[in-house]
């Protein structure tokens, strides 16, 4: 399968996990909205967890993208505050979508799809041993506060009226501040 078709076939999946009916990912359903037959789909991914996987792996790539996209310097360059901030910007403007949301919680439940979400975010997420405790409990805090506005703009349970969007993000970017200087 050509790189360009792999990532049809995993953006229909995306758009299936997005719908609002809470469309079930089969191969069959997958198949048809890529526009595949479904052994033509089973050619390169033979069952539904091979499937599974690879929306998981696609899904966390979608928002560490996304996440390095709000950095405002290199990944390598940039410290654990600015990193959750990256996030937080990424779970504010909803670049951290529904389907991404689903994927993630996906894995929740069953433990083999969360090796690509570990993969590529653990990284983001991890603070130096040497954070004087008070840092690390704000920028801790910062994580999951964008976490639950990822989770609250992702469900549509109870989000945030749009009017406070800008300020609790630059309530967590406060949280954050005390993070660069360590």
């Amino acid at each position: 399968m050509r790189p360009s078709q792999r990532t049809v076939v995993l953006e229909a999946a995306m758009e299936l996990v997005s719908a609002a009916e809470g469309a079930d990912i089969t191969l069959d359903a997958v198949a048809r909205r890529a526009g595949l037959t479904k052994p033509g789909l089973m050619y390169h991914f033979p069952t539904r967890d091979a499937l599974l996987l690879a929306i998981v792996e696609h899904a966390a790539g979608r928002v560490e993208d996304a996440m390095r996209a709000a950095l405002e310097v290199p990944f390598e360059q940039a410290t654990p505050a600015a990193r959750i901030r990256a996030y937080a910007r990424v779970a504010y403007r909803g670049d951290a979508s529904r389907a991404e949301y689903a994927v993630a919680a996906e894995a929740a439940y069953r433990p083999a799809l969360s090796g690509p979400w570990v993969r590529r975010l653990a990284r983001w997420f991890d603070l130096p041993p040497g954070l004087p405790p008070t840092t690390r409990a704000r920028l801790t805090l910062a994580r999951l506060a964008a976490d639950g506005l990822w989770s609250a703009y992702a469900t549509g349970l109870f989000p945030p009226d749009p009017r406070d969007r800008d300020a609790l993000v630059a309530l967590i970017e406060d949280l954050t501040a005390k993070g660069d200087d360590s």
